[in-house]
């Protein structure tokens, strides 16, 4: 169902703007910091943008999520969120398919492209750490 779908990505955006802040203390190079900075930017527009999407849908917001343990080596955590990545771009692609309401085509479409685009940045960091 797509707001449960919708419930878990607000929690998955939630979780992924705290990690990559976790991730840019972690490093020195300005390079990876102003990537990471721009991830975390964009995960938290997206928290935002999904929780007006299900306050739309459904009358409340979704309540509290967890934050997620911190990064402490930044090459695992770079791989880890590389393939959270890429399942987020395939979730927001089914969801796209799915779509119930039309205001829900834009935060959608914007975040699948983010997700993209955050998926190439965490591949060339991963490159450059090994």
């Amino acid at each position: 169902m797509f707001v449960n779908k919708l419930k878990q990505a607000i929690e998955d955006e939630y979780k992924d703007y705290y990690y990559y802040k976790s991730m840019y203390s972690l490093t020195n190079d300005p390079l990876w910091q102003d990537f990471l900075r721009h991830m975390y930017e964009d995960e938290k527009s997206h928290y935002e943008m999904f929780q007006q999407l299900y306050y739309m849908m459904t009358g409340t917001f979704v309540q509290n999520p967890k934050k997620p343990l911190p990064c402490y080596n930044l090459k695992e955590c770079v791989q880890r969120a590389l393939v959270d990545e890429l399942e987020a771009i395939e979730t927001y692609k089914e969801m796209l398919l799915t779509i119930p309401i039309q205001q829900a085509y834009n935060p959608l479409f914007i975040a699948m492209n983010d997700e993209m685009e955050h998926a190439i940045r965490m591949s060339t960091m991963y490159n450059a750490l090994s």
